[in-house]
């Protein structure tokens, strides 16, 4: 009977337990709690995700009523990859979360804190395995509502404006989703995903239809903060609370790109998206731009939170470039990246969030020699940014590997170069951080500066050990990835 239900419980459990939580004593209760509910929805996750492997697709039809009347959760290859990204993602922020949440967030606010979170975690995990294109913005919306109060509860006054910017920069992009919806109701009579997608291709010259992709891409690239929409990541990222910070980053634009994919080749198809109306150039320009530009000005960046935003700009920009390369090569290769970077920035994230609880501070100035009082915490940063270089090793050299090898098979000699030119720009502000930490010679005073707490070093240090082990042991997430992008390319055909 539970196992039946499981991708129903998935969503549900963090959904009531949020407003439980609420409920708390401000003391340890809550984010035990926290903990205890997204280890379970892990459980659930990779459960769902073994049967997906095993026995394909699973439908689950709510209440009863089978699609397309009545609302579908559907796990597939594409979903279950993503429930175990954020299900893994949310467990280990959890756990870091018991020092850096109580060094940041005032002990009476936590219970509602830990609220918010469970809520935003609900709402992601909804978006990704609901079948329902309404229900897609209704997730949306919930996993936004939380962000924004998340995001509010800084400790720099700056995060209520970066609150703010963000909820009027998520709400234009969520009124252009439910226009989209709006518009495929209307020509289609539908909302399950499956279904519209059976009667897209005799609708494929209808304006609507290409308005409804149009306003989709628009709305999503506000959500995922893809260049020139990105304001609004960078300056949330860099003011919010640690954790908050770590969880985003790795989960809330891995879960817009899910959503892209799933738009383009579910719900359009690659046909229609890519061949018919050249999709694939803008994305391709807008992957470059956001490569270069984001490290560029990741760069300059004298906040090491600030500087990992701007390179989760970039970075996602590989992700974009991956799928606008339209081959089943490069979306595999994008596909790769969403976990190699979601691994390797939350515990860069992380490691940010040790730097500051022990320095009081994550200005570049301040940090000259912390290397030597926090050699762990420095190690593990070193070896994520690794990974966001592409070293190899790690999990970020096989997704830039898979992503040269798209470009070479499609003789795209430009989108080639782009791959390393933003490479090396990786490699001059990671080696920044690493110059201020190991080699200054103008050392702060750190002597009252020890290393980071076990709680907060043991959930980086797995995420870390996963980007090692997938940069050596690549069949599971290549595996999986190239399975995955092969299942999306005969969907569209």
């Amino acid at each position: 009977m539970i196992l039946s239900n499981l991708p129903v419980l998935q969503v549900i459990i963090p959904l009531l337990a949020a407003p439980i939580c609420a409920l708390f004593p401000a003391n340890r209760i809550a984010p035990i709690f926290t903990a205890i509910i997204t280890f379970i929805t892990l459980v659930i996750a990779l459960t769902l995700a073994s049967n997906t492997l095993e026995t394909g697709s699973i439908s689950y039809p709510m209440g009863g009523w089978k699609p397309p009347f009545g609302i579908e959760y559907n796990v597939d290859l594409l979903s279950s990859f993503i429930l175990v990204l954020v299900s893994a993602v949310g467990f280990f922020s959890s756990i870091y979360a018991f020092k850096s949440v109580d060094a940041e967030i005032p002990r009476s606010k936590q219970p509602l804190f830990y609220s918010m979170f469970l809520l935003c975690f609900a709402g992601l995990l909804g978006i990704t395995i609901t079948n329902d294109a309404f229900n897609i913005y209704v997730f949306l919306e919930i996993s936004s509502l939380a962000t924004y109060a998340l995001i509010a509860m800084g400790k720099d006054r700056r995060a209520l404006l970066a609150s703010l910017e963000y909820l009027i920069l998520g709400t234009i992009g969520a009124t252009f989703i439910l226009i989209a919806v709006g518009f495929l109701y209307m020509m289609t009579g539908s909302l399950n995903i499956s279904d519209i997608a059976l009667r897209m291709p005799s609708l494929s010259d209808s304006i609507p239809v290409k308005a409804a992709l149009a306003f989709f891409t628009i709305g999503l690239a506000l959500k995922i903060a893809i260049f020139p929409l990105h304001l609004w990541l960078t300056n949330s990222y860099t003011n919010a609370p640690s954790f908050v910070s770590t969880f985003l980053s790795a989960t809330a634009t891995k879960v817009g790109i899910y959503v892209l994919i799933r738009v383009l080749f579910s719900l359009f198809g690659y046909e229609f998206s890519f061949k018919n109306l050249g999709l694939d150039k803008i994305v391709i320009v807008l992957g470059v731009f956001a490569i270069i530009i984001g490290a560029i000005a990741a760069v300059f960046q004298n906040n090491l939170k600030r500087l990992l935003a701007y390179s989760s700009v970039s970075q996602v920009g590989y992700i974009i470039l991956g799928i606008g390369i339209a081959s089943q090569t490069g979306l595999t290769a994008s596909l790769i990246h969403v976990y190699g970077h979601a691994l390797a920035k939350a515990a860069l994230f992380m490691a940010a969030g040790c730097i500051m609880l022990q320095m009081g501070g994550v200005r570049l100035n301040k940090l000259q020699g912390v290397a030597r009082k926090m050699p762990i915490t420095m190690a593990l940063f070193v070896i994520s940014g690794l990974s966001l270089i592409g070293v190899p090793g790690t999990a970020g050299f096989i997704s830039k590997w898979y992503l040269l090898q798209a470009a070479f098979e499609q003789q795209m000699w430009f989108i080639f170069a782009v791959i390393i030119f933003g490479s090396l720009l990786a490699v001059i502000y990671i080696w920044k951080i690493v110059e201020i930490a190991y080699f200054s010679k103008n050392l702060t005073d750190t002597r009252n500066v020890t290393e980071a707490p076990l709680l907060m070093l043991l959930p980086m240090a797995f995420l870390v050990l996963l980007t090692i082990i997938f940069g050596f042991y690549t069949q599971p997430i290549v595996g999986f990835a190239s399975n995955t992008a092969e299942y999306l390319f005969n969907l569209s055909n």
